[in-house]
This record gives C-alpha cells, structure tokens and sequence, in this order.
C-alpha cells in the first residue's frame, strides 16, 4: 500500500490525543466526586450496562476515526483486477514430430482437441489469436472473439517441417500490436529497457505450445526478451513423453509440400521410432525472462487442464488503484455505529416502573448529598 499524502498521516495521532484527553477528564471527575449515604438506591436508579456494552462504542467510534485519518493520505494498493480488453495469442506447434504417436492418436490431434476446448471455455469479450509454426510462423487468426473463426482454423492446422519457436513469439508480439497501441511492433526501438519481471504487464498474453526446442531462426530468449520489453508475458508448455514412438499423421494433417511417406494402417507418416526431447530449459527461460510461467503436459488430460487454468494466471493484471472512498466508507460506518450505540444504550429511562405497579414516587427517605471537602 502507498499515499499520495503520507504527511497527512499525522491525522492519525488525533486518536491517542482523544485517549489522553478522555484519561484526564476520567482523573479530574474522579477528585470532584461526591459522597452518597445510600449508593445501592444510587445503582437501582441506573440503567444496568455490562462492561462490553461501555467499551464496544468507544472501540468502534476510535477505529472508524483511525480509518477517517488514514483516508487523508489518499492510499493506494495494487490490486488485481480483469482487463476487459485482454488479447491471448495461441502458438501451437506444427512440426513434423507432432506427427508422433505416443499420445494416441498422435500429439497434434490431441493439441488441437485441448486447443478447441480452451477457444469454447473463454469469455466471450476475450480475443484469442492462432499462430502456427514449423520451421516458419504464420499468423492464422489475428485477435478476434469470432469463435468460429478461431475453431475452423485449429481443425486445419497442418505439419511440416522445422520448429521455429522464436519466430512464433516475434508473430505472436507483431498480432497484439496490430490491436493494442500500447505494444510496439517487432522492429520499432522500444529503448534499452530491461526484461519487465516486476507485475507491470499489459494485459495480453503469449502461449506457446511445443514438443521439440527450436531448429531455426531467432533464439527463443531473445524474443522472449523482446516480448518482456514490451510488457508481453510468455507462457510456454511443453507437451510429449519422452518415449519413442511412430509417426503417422493423417493425409488432414500433412501439408502439400509434405515428404512423409506411407505409414502402417493407411496412415501416411514414418514407421521410425525417433523421439527428440523437448527444450525444457530453453522453454523454462522464455517463460522466466517474460514473467510468464513453464508447464509440462505428458498426456491429453494435463495438457487439457494446464490450458484450462491459464486463464486464472493471465486473466487478471495489477493495477494502481486509489482506496481513499474505502477508508472514507468504513471509517464513517464505524464511526456512526460507535456514536449511535453509545446514545442508544446511555438513553435517559423514562421511568421507573413496579413490575406489577403504577410509576413508583421518589424515595424521600434517602439522605442528602453532600459535596466531599476538598
């Protein structure tokens, strides 16, 4: 929490004046007491209050002038709050090893089933852009709340050769600058500024979806560095067992210019047992450099679920927010409480009454007060 006028936090030692102030007055009643001849008839002429019953109001009154005093300084407080203008840019890995049959039917097809799932899931003011890359990245679907859209592509993605996952982060910064001003394109000096870790992040957001580690063009770092820059958070999952497994992609799934031969059961694709690991340190970097976060999804059900719960990662942004009203509401409330507690319980009895009587008359046997000699 901060203030825009922490000097006036000096309001905040009106309370312990008033406690000083209430322990004289307390000190100074007690010298001028009187001396009564019969305090139990004193006692049955006042209203009966429990010990909570004198202290809650004053408890409430001071808390309400603590928070009235604190109201001055006008705080701030760094809150999370959503962004109704959030864009997230999907990356999803096409290489040829998406091919790869370990996670039956084959990787791509289960990518592409979580992927469907994720677009369905989200708000509908949400805009969601597709990028797919191999060995270049190519913008499908620029940032738009057209569902249909967006599914119709994920149903035609199609393999082929290389993994440029640099590449993809660089499209995937160019797709959200094209709609937030407030991002600049790939290319445009954006100064020496460091990597932005700090919570400071535009409320857009990168995914990127990969089985393998980068065969071709910019480092995936660097680009990440380059998204960082400009306040862009990269969330990376890597997806894939390490076990090797057959290849075989359906003719959907290949791309025309695809060199994959034919596979067993009709399927075209390789009948080779290869696995390459996936770059779990690059993608750990990519994800760290931007304040993004890596994931590992080894089947279609945690795939699913990381996706799933990306959204409560990314969906909210911090922003500065002034709370003076706050304090101003419940200072009052507790202000007004303490007050009215205190009339309400130390309102003047009407009159005493017999339980089985009219109004009883004064007790003229009582002795007369007299003032004790100073």
């Amino acid at each position: 929490m901060s203030f825009s006028w922490p000097w006036a936090l000096v309001a905040l030692l009106a309370v312990p004046l008033l406690l000083v102030a209430r322990w004289w007055l307390n000190r100074r009643r007690k010298r001028s007491a009187v001396v009564v001849s019969s305090i139990a008839l004193i006692r049955a002429a006042l209203p009966g209050r429990t010990s909570w019953r004198r202290r809650i109001p004053v408890y409430l009154f001071l808390a309400g002038l603590l928070a009235l005093a604190g109201a001055l300084a006008r705080p701030h407080a760094s809150v999370a709050v959503p962004s109704r203008h959030t864009s997230i840019l999907l990356a999803i890995d096409v290489s040829g090893s998406m091919c790869t049959t370990d996670i039956a039917p084959n990787r791509l097809a289960v990518a592409s089933d979580a992927a469907r799932e994720f677009i369905t899931a989200q708000d509908d003011r949400t805009r969601i852009g597709l990028v797919a890359f191999s060995g270049i990245a190519g913008l499908l679907v620029p940032p738009t709340t057209d569902k249909d859209a967006l599914l119709d592509a994920v149903e035609n993605l199609k393999t082929a050769r290389g993994t440029a996952i640099g590449q993809a982060i660089l499209t995937s910064v160019d797709a959200i600058a094209e709609s937030n001003p407030n991002v600049t394109a790939i290319g445009v000096d954006v100064g020496d500024a460091a990597p932005n870790t700090g919570g400071d992040h535009q409320p857009d957001t990168i995914v990127v979806l990969t089985d393998g580690s980068n065969t071709t063009g910019v480092d995936p770092v660097t680009a990440a560095e380059q998204a960082a820059a400009r306040g862009l958070r990269v969330y990376t999952i890597g997806f894939g067992t390490t076990e090797p497994a057959h290849m075989m992609c359906t003719a959907d799934q290949i791309s025309g210019g695809s060199t994959f031969g034919q596979g067993p059961r009709g399927f075209p694709g390789t009948g080779r047992g290869r696995n390459r690991e996936i770059d779990e340190d690059t993608l750990t970097q990519v994800a760290d450099v931007s304040g993004g976060r890596y994931f590992r999804a080894e089947d279609a059900d945690e795939l699913t679920e990381v996706l799933t719960d990306l959204p409560r990662q990314f969906g909210l942004h911090t922003q500065d927010v002034e709370i003076t009203v706050w304090f101003v509401l419940v200072g009052g409330l507790l202000a007004f409480t303490g007050a009215g507690l205190a009339l309400w319980w130390n309102r003047a009895p009407g009159s005493t009454r017999h339980p089985s009587g009219p109004p009883m008359p004064p007790d003229k046997s009582t002795t007369s007060v007299q003032p004790r000699p100073h």
